[in-house]
């Protein structure tokens, strides 16, 4: 029988990520038992194994879903999205609804047309983001393209607690993708800077917490 209250892991590998996604669970799934999973090292440790995740930091980025299990976990949401072949290892080895942290995301910037642009941070997790986002086009049977474009030092303000002026940085790029069908806030911790960033463009903007809190309802309830 399903848990009435349903546990929710929510995996964090850095704390910027955590206001938004629980803020987003609070407000569509308050329902849900949000239980959060820090190891900021995680990021840290991303960052310095440039393009290619280690097996030892896979299997540590594991490890927590397998920890999660073992609490109880209706369901693990991860909120960082430069662990892409860690979260395909944990998807092979746990019984449990594992959610990307963009795979929502990506399914309404695809569904929204052809060419999509995304603001990152955290340039580390651009290249998983960007191949997770092709694969998810050539499920669907179309010819989305993808441009990136990382805005330097936003993530360090926002790390020293400069929120406002991260958003500002983040907002000012967005003109840059004016033209195209939607605009995609690339981590959890950027979509603080939603309600700047449509202030400076007619397009869709897209944000990755309330579109996986959704999308997690929807797989643990199911």
């Amino acid at each position: 029988m399903m848990n009435p209250r349903p546990r929710i892991v929510l995996l964090h590998a850095t704390p910027v990520a955590m206001e938004p996604v629980n803020t987003a669970m609070s407000t569509h799934w308050p329902e849900a038992e949000a239980v959060n999973l820090l190891d900021d090292g995680l990021t840290i440790d991303r960052a310095k194994e440039g393009a290619d995740i280690s097996e030892a930091l896979i299997e540590r980025f594991v490890d927590f879903g397998r920890y999660a299990q073992r609490i109880g976990a209706d369901g693990v949401l991860i909120t960082c999205s430069a662990f892409g072949p860690a979260i395909d290892r944990m998807v092979e080895v746990l019984p449990l609804p594992i959610l990307r942290p963009n795979e929502a995301m990506f399914r309404e910037a695809i569904a929204a047309g052809n060419r999509i642009g995304m603001l990152a941070t955290f340039a580390p997790a651009v290249s998983t983001m960007e191949d997770e986002f092709r694969q998810f086009a050539k499920e669907a049977g179309v010819p989305s393209t993808l441009e990136t474009i990382v805005v330097p030092d936003a993530i360090d303000l926002l790390r020293r607690g400069e929120a406002t002026a991260h958003n500002r940085l983040v907002a000012d790029m967005a003109p840059r993708f004016a033209d195209r069908d939607a605009i995609m806030l690339a981590h959890f911790s950027t979509s603080r800077a939603a309600e700047e960033v449509r202030r400076k463009v007619n397009r869709p903007v897209l944000t990755a917490p309330e579109a996986a809190v959704t999308r997690m309802k929807t797989l643990v309830m199911e």
